[in-house]
């Protein structure tokens, strides 16, 4: 693997310094979010293509965050540094233009871990010629590309499906490794009772133990992985606030961060309130809302939030929003807080992630456009185009991943209902 990336970056750099047109890359692209299974997923499966495939073009993974932004992925950087993969191997999305690339005829991609490109990537839709995904299909057939989606709890199971049924001869530690890291960790440590684990993801991690027993033992990589994902010792305030944001707009811009600290230690870092102040100027921000997870000896969540504003009347209407929030309850209790702009909160709900406190936060929103307030109307992520602000990666303790829903419930009635229709039936 490090000879191939290091081919890969020589070949970039001598394509892209030169006039000369070239034969072009198939890049293998992950969703922007670069979580683990995204990267695990991009670098094996165009190791995979540079092993097998017929064609001119070279293929190279490309990790579709900017190279600042790794350091946001501690997960991935310890998985690298276990296999003992460095970094500097690794290009980036702000390292190749792919839409030059593309307007020159030089471009194909194969999306990994995600089936549409994101509006801002519209251009270069034309490209894709092939998907490896886990997520619900939202991609229109087309007979120029091959599509491959299965709600597996990895996607890195298909990729080593793929290549353990058509080259499992290029695996080696290294690469067996890097899939069953990312497999692991998606699945919960191929737990049953967290209801991601799938036949298929079992059966290839299974596979990759038999032929790699020095496979580091599944219940310490998954323990260290998981640790390292909410490890945020080596972040700055900056950092540690986009390392799990997602944005919000109509009348005011509001974040919402995920920080995996107790609020105390994180109120009570030097120069909170100046750093809090420079991020919401720098990213165009009335409000910031901070949602803290730690745990407690018996690994129970503690959940708190804080609303920091310089604005009072801001402040205030959120805070008072989110006390009186019903649907659900987050059960706020007021704490002291050292900073004149923050608003402190125990959360007594511990179930309420930030994925259910983002639909109160935009019902807040409407409510207030709706009384006169001027604003953009426009509620969704922050926008995508040339957006300053790394995605949240998926599958944590923050958002869902695309087995979490499970099957549909089934209420009593239900089960009354069908149970007389049976009896109803059995009677003609």
């Amino acid at each position: 693997m490090d000879e191939f990336l290091s081919s890969c970056r020589r070949a970039v750099q001598a394509q892209l310094n030169t006039d000369q047109a070239g034969s072009g890359f198939h890049v293998v692209l992950g969703n922007e979010a670069c979580d683990v299974d995204s990267m695990v997923c991009a670098l094996t499966y165009a190791y995979f293509l540079s092993k097998t495939a017929q064609s001119e073009m070279l293929a190279l993974p490309v990790l579709n965050i900017r190279q600042s932004d790794l350091v946001l992925r501690s997960d991935n950087v310890f998985l690298l540094r276990q296999i003992g993969l460095s970094p500097d191997l690794l290009l980036f999305r702000d390292q190749m233009d792919l839409r030059a690339l593309q307007r020159a005829g030089r471009l194909q991609l194969t999306l990994v871990d995600h089936n549409v490109l994101p509006s801002s990537d519209s251009g270069l839709e034309g490209a894709v010629v092939q998907v490896i995904d886990h997520h619900l299909l939202e991609r229109e057939p087309s007979p120029s590309c091959s599509v491959t989606v299965e709600m597996v709890g990895s996607c890195a199971t298909l990729v080593t499906e793929r290549i353990i049924q058509k080259a499992p001869e290029i695996l080696d530690l290294q690469v067996a490794q890097l899939l069953y890291g990312a497999v692991v960790l998606d699945c919960v440590n191929m737990a049953p009772s967290a209801g991601k684990v799938t036949p298929k993801d079992a059966q290839f991690a299974a596979a990759l133990e038999t032929r790699f027993p020095a496979l580091p033992p599944r219940d310490a990589l998954f323990q260290n992985l998981n640790d390292a994902k909410f490890d945020v010792s080596g972040l700055n305030t900056e950092q540690m606030l986009l390392k799990d944001m997602k944005s919000v707009s109509g009348s005011l811009n509001l974040a919402i961060s995920v920080l995996y600290i107790n609020l105390e230690d994180f109120l009570h870092r030097a120069e909170l309130g100046a750093e809090l102040s420079g991020f919401c100027l720098k990213f165009g921000f009335d409000l910031l809302l901070l949602m803290t997870i730690s745990f407690t000896e018996s690994k129970e969540p503690i959940r708190e939030l804080a609303v920091f504003s310089h604005s009072t009347t801001c402040r205030e209407e959120v805070s008072l929003y989110l006390e009186q929030a019903r649907n659900p309850a987050l059960n706020l209790c007021p704490i002291s807080s050292p900073h004149p702009h923050i608003t402190a909160y125990q959360q007594g709900n511990s179930l309420a992630s930030r994925k259910k406190l983002l639909p109160i936060v935009k019902d807040f929103l409407k409510e207030r456009d709706a009384d006169g307030c001027l604003g953009d109307g426009r509620l969704g992520d922050e926008e995508e185009e040339e957006s300053r602000v790394p995605p949240t990666p998926m599958n944590s303790l923050v958002e869902g991943c695309p087995l979490d829903d499970g099957l549909p419930s089934i209420s009593p009635q239900d089960l009354e209902d069908k149970f007389n229709k049976m009896a109803d039936r059995g009677g003609k």
